[in-house]
């Protein structure tokens, strides 16, 4: 339950701090004296987002704290999962500073603001008149109906389940188009693949035939001047290797005379050897020069292919159409793949369905048992807010879809009087009757609901009177389980309250505040007196207020 809050330069408000207590709270004042910025100022500590115009003074940051009392509520699972430290008085803090910047505190630790609306689920419910409104859209009467059935595990196993199937279905359907695509390109992409394949292809190859394809093709050219280089070499009278012996002679009588003529003997004989060496390797080449045209065919037509692939494939290297063979065979392997992902995924994906239904099934089952104990509650309680022939029909539609929360679809149908045909709550019902019904599902609710506390933001719309002094004390039964806020126009459901605040706006010199107080008994009697008969209280509205409250 909540226990205090505290707002500092917010809206209207420049410094407030109040003390709540256990049990049925009022809240009254005159239209526009700031009930809604309590309300919107509680939001923000509950995680809603802010904005620069919550701020009263732009130059300060806005501080907004709130002490609940969580001790019995079994929220330390929460505090461990998200690393928060756990206090039984927990303390969440909000401000907005002039920056526009927001931060938010959980006992003194910084969270974000997914974290801080997780935790206010467990701490606060305000039902406001939109709330009302909501009553008749399917997801609002399915969470009543789940309530009851007790169905929130299963429920939660089903969507992290559904979550998964979706995913899988997702993948499944990429991958099916991806094979269409495939097997289009497969004949074409195997028939490239063959003509690779067929090549042989090397790496380096191309470099080796060409040079080989210009030997061959220049065969005479080359046997031709190798010779003659052989005979210039070795001819025995004017040969160069003659001619070097020679001076190597010549050298070899003058070597011992001085360093410089040895060193001349050294080079000539290095260079004799080199070129006896390089005599020796054109006569290997000249043995192995062979004029043989059907080797040339041969190289000629391999390299011919080449040329035509790597035209083909836009390409200017063997090792290129190698990658690309590799490419093709991947490919082509690839399909083979998919196709064994695609049966492992539709196995996973029926394995998913079967456990989705057994899930929808149990839920489904829990809902129809519901139904008639949500329908008697209903009516016991509408019977004594001035609705004696009140008559629900509540329908659970099994159906092949799969929704977020199941497979059922749910029609709730109702009847506020005898003789009269059952039709769609946001239909055939008044405000007031909304207001009714829906103060019944919060009533009923409470009783499943391990919820704190509850507010209640003008639930009253549209009645009056007895039936008012009735949702009084309704919201007062309730208060002996949980704590209890109500927000009222209405003497007759304020007067039922064991603490009474008022919220009103005083000026001091140009400045308009906004102000939350505390009444005492007598302050109670006067508001109550001014609710019932306006700004000039009578006697009778004294006496009335005075009745109301004993």
């Amino acid at each position: 339950m909540i226990t205090s809050l505290s707002i500092k330069n917010y809206a209207l408000i420049e410094k407030l701090a109040i003390d709540f207590s256990k049990g049925f709270s009022i809240i009254t004042g005159e239209t526009g004296a700031g009930k809604s910025i309590i309300l919107g100022a509680l939001g923000l500590v509950l995680g809603k987002r802010a904005d620069l115009t919550s701020l009263k003074n732009k130059e300060e940051k806005c501080i907004i704290e709130a002490h609940f009392e969580i001790s019995k509520y079994n929220l330390l699972p929460f505090f461990e999962a998200n690393d928060l430290d756990y206090e039984p008085e927990t303390i969440i803090r909000r401000e907005i500073l002039p920056s526009g910047k927001s931060r938010a505190f959980i006992n003194d630790s910084p969270v974000n603001l997914q974290e801080l609306q997780e935790l206010s689920q467990f701490l606060i419910d305000i039902h406001s008149q939109q709330q009302t409104q909501e009553l008749s859209e399917e997801n609002v009467q399915f969470k009543i109906i789940d309530a009851i059935a007790n169905n929130q595990l299963d429920i939660q196993d089903y969507q992290v389940l559904l979550k998964s199937y979706k995913g899988d279905k997702a993948t499944l359907n990429s991958l099916l188009k991806k094979q269409g695509d495939s097997l289009k390109e497969q004949e074409y992409n195997a028939f490239l693949l063959e003509e690779l394949v067929a090549a042989q292809l090397k790496a380096g190859e191309q470099a080796l035939l060409e040079a080989d394809f210009e030997k061959l093709n220049n065969v005479e050219i080359i046997k031709e001047s190798i010779d003659k280089a052989l005979a210039i070499a070795n001819e025995e009278q004017l040969g160069v290797l003659n001619n070097l012996k020679e001076i190597k002679l010549s050298l070899q009588k003058i070597a011992p005379f001085s360093a410089e003529y040895h060193s001349l003997l050294e080079r000539i004989v290095s260079l004799t050897i080199e070129f006896d060496d390089i005599s020796d390797e054109l006569n290997r080449c000249s043995e192995k020069l062979v004029n043989d045209p059907e080797q040339l065919d041969l190289i000629s037509q391999k390299l011919q292919v080449i040329f035509n692939l790597q035209k083909k494939h836009q390409v200017t290297t063997v090792e290129d159409l190698l990658e690309i063979q590799n490419q093709l065979e991947n490919s082509i392997l690839e399909i083979g793949n998919l196709e064994n992902d695609i049966a492992a995924l539709t196995e996973a994906i029926q394995e998913k369905t079967l456990a989705l239904d057994i899930l929808s099934t149990s839920v489904h089952e829990k809902r129809m048992a519901s139904v008639p104990i949500l329908s008697k509650k209903l009516t016991t309680i509408l019977e004594t807010l001035g609705m004696p022939n009140v008559r629900f029909k509540i329908d659970i539609i099994a159906t092949s879809n799969y929704f977020q929360n199941g497979k059922d679809e749910i029609q709730f149908l109702f009847s506020a009087n005898k003789g009269t045909d059952f039709g769609l709550l946001k239909k055939v019902a008044s405000g007031g009757e909304m207001s009714r019904i829906m103060l019944a599902v919060k009533a009923i609710l409470a009783q499943y609901s391990k919820l704190p506390t509850l507010i209640f933001d003008e639930i009253d719309t549209g009645v009056s009177g007895e039936i008012a002094i009735r949702m009084g004390e309704i919201m007062k039964e309730m208060s002996l389980e949980m704590q209890i806020f109500a927000i009222t126009h209405l003497p007759q459901i304020a007067a039922k309250g064991l603490a009474h605040f008022k919220v009103f706006k005083s000026t001091i010199e140009d400045d308009t505040q906004s102000e939350l107080k505390l009444l005492s008994n007598e302050e109670r009697v006067v508001e109550i007196a001014q609710m019932l008969s306006g700004t000039v209280i009578s006697d009778s509205a004294l006496n009335h207020a005075k009745a109301l409250l004993n």
